[in-house]
């Protein structure tokens, strides 16, 4: 792993650099999408890529979503390494048959002949007032279907360090990059973003090339009382939450949800014997459903407590109450004074 100086990014411009470096390394790498040449994504985040790289590198697609899905099947059986852009995770819909019975079985069925080394990239969740076509968290559609790998960052070194990572993987990554902390700046404490973006960590990402292992979790906060187990934007909600309260709590970015690191979260759970789940999707079915199933049996006999989660509503994405609908300060403390009781 080499890193070079360091520049302070937002997640956007981790994002564009990690296109950058991989297509400077690789020439099999293409990129293409709804308006991410020319016009360089409706984010920006594939900005200037055409003008360095050319059109054969770097291209507009038709608003097909199943098309661009399966002219990257193509590309991937044959060489190339596409990283596509769906323009946002609402739009992946009608290119999920294509996913689900192409991409993610192309290894299998081949029995190893073919692989589908591809990326698929796509803004998702809320933060911007998209309402219900702009807005969604659909990750647990994807975690449910063998044969592909399913990551969200939450700061912008991972962002880069794990899209290096996925686009270098031979199996199909879907990479969902939280719309909330685009652009930075967000650190939890607030029902609306703040400016600038926290000059952490986090924000330092170096200029070359990196990468962040997919399948391995990062514990963001160490902490005795209890587990928070939190990725994407939620990570900042839960790390905002437990110091606010003066919990002692262990904050788990999961970074990757598939693979997922059990391994960290089983030790950490067994150390507190308490379990916090947080996700911004809808309760019922997602993704925090399996991580309350696997620390029950995992740590049965450790638990001290229920696992507990907080989430978005089981209703259709509302426009006007978005704010209310996320995971915030009051519904976060509630419940974690519920878990700790």
């Amino acid at each position: 792993m080499t890193q070079g100086p360091t520049k302070t990014r937002n997640m956007i411009e981790a994002i564009n650099d990690a296109h950058r470096v991989m297509m400077e390394r690789d020439e099999t790498v293409v990129v293409y999408g709804e308006d991410v040449g020319y016009f360089g994504g409706v984010f920006r985040a594939t900005a200037g890529l055409q003008k360095q790289f050319g059109k054969t590198r770097c291209f507009d697609a038709p608003i097909s979503e199943g098309g661009i899905v399966g002219t990257a099947v193509g590309m991937a059986a044959y060489g190339l390494k596409p990283v596509i852009e769906i323009q946002f995770a609402d739009y992946i819909y009608p290119g999920y048959d294509q996913i689900v019975s192409e991409v993610a079985r192309m290894r299998y069925r081949t029995a190893g002949e073919w692989t589908m080394p591809m990326v698929i990239r796509s803004p998702y969740g809320g933060g911007i007032f998209g309402g219900q076509t702009h807005s969604q968290s659909p990750e647990a559609l994807f975690t449910h279907i063998a044969g592909i790998k399913t990551v969200i960052p939450s700061n912008p070194y991972d962002a880069k360090g794990l899209l290096i990572a996925a686009i270098e993987d031979p199996d199909p990554v879907v990479f969902f990059e939280p719309k909330r902390i685009y652009n930075g700046p967000f650190d939890g404490h607030h029902d609306r973003p703040v400016t600038p973006w926290s000059k952490r960590e986090e924000a330092e990402v170096p200029d070359g090339h990196y990468t962040v292992p997919l399948g391995k979790a990062a514990i963001v906060r160490p902490g005795e009382e209890l587990t928070v187990l939190a990725y994407g934007t939620m990570v900042h909600i839960a790390r905002a939450a437990v110091e606010e309260n003066g919990i002692d709590a262990e904050v788990i970015d999961l970074r990757t949800l598939v693979p997922l690191d059990i391994e960290t979260i089983e030790e950490s759970v067994k150390k507190t014997g308490r379990c916090l789940v947080v996700q911004e999707a809808t309760k019922t079915s997602g993704f925090g459903a399996e991580l309350a199933a696997l620390v029950q049996e995992r740590c049965f006999y450790h638990l001290e407590a229920p696992v507990e989660r907080v989430t978005g509503w089981d209703t259709p994405y509302p426009h006007a109450y978005e704010w209310i609908y996320f995971p915030g300060p009051l519904r976060m403390k509630n419940a974690l004074k519920k878990v700790l009781a």
